[in-house]
């Protein structure tokens, strides 16, 4: 009886799902200083579907940089899009994991010069709440959003799948207490808000080969 009980646990255990690995990286802001090409893409797999944003470093560096290393590094993976305000934006980019969340709460960067690029539909933009507060958190732009120009610096643009960034879920708009995700991640999400959208994955998409001359 023990055999065959024993044999039914490993079974479990091989059947089982491996669990998510939080790259040690995350761990530590200050380890994550790559320097970003001058223009990349970033694929979003999300329940809402696709879409691709393209990053032009020279809009904001300091802003392209950071979201090159938190793509690359896995960070936005699994996170919600936890504030979604129609015909005004959609924030996402507070970790899913509490653990790794508290690591990034004080990594704030200077702010970029601003005025390079307006804040247009479809653009992404780091959040802040107020100057040199910019950490982890990004917002899309779902209109023409000029006054905020002066305050916050796109970075990218959204240039395919915006239909994708339409759909996303704003039935709880603003609800989802910032604090509480801080502090409990996805638990206290998929609590309280288990119909939130959400990123499956965001990856870098491979640079594409060079014309041959």
């Amino acid at each position: 009886m023990t055999r065959v009980l024993t044999a039914l646990a490993l079974a479990a255990v091989i059947a089982a799902p491996a669990a998510a690995q939080t790259k040690p990286s995350l761990m530590n802001p200050a380890s994550l200083t790559e320097t970003a090409p001058a223009t990349y893409k970033v694929k979003f797999d999300t329940s809402a579907g696709e879409f691709i944003v393209t990053v032009t470093r020279a809009w904001a560096p300091l802003a392209a940089d950071r979201f090159y290393n938190l793509v690359k590094n896995g960070y936005y993976d699994g996170n919600r899009f936890f504030r979604v305000v129609p015909n005004f934006m959609v924030q996402f980019g507070i970790n899913g994991d509490p653990d790794v969340q508290r690591n990034w709460v004080g990594a704030r960067m200077p702010d970029d010069p601003g005025g390079k690029k307006s804040n247009e539909r479809g653009t992404i933009t780091f959040a802040h709440a107020g100057p040199g507060s910019r950490t982890t958190q990004v917002f899309i732009n779902f209109r023409n959003n000029a006054n905020l120009d002066k305050q916050f610096m796109p970075f990218g643009e959204v240039t395919t799948g915006m239909a994708a960034v339409d759909k996303i879920n704003a039935k709880h708009g603003e609800d989802p207490n910032q604090g509480q995700i801080q502090a409990n991640g996805n638990r206290y999400l998929q609590k309280e808000f288990p119909d939130l959208d959400f990123i499956k994955k965001a990856t870098i998409e491979p640079a594409a080969p060079a014309p041959k001359k």
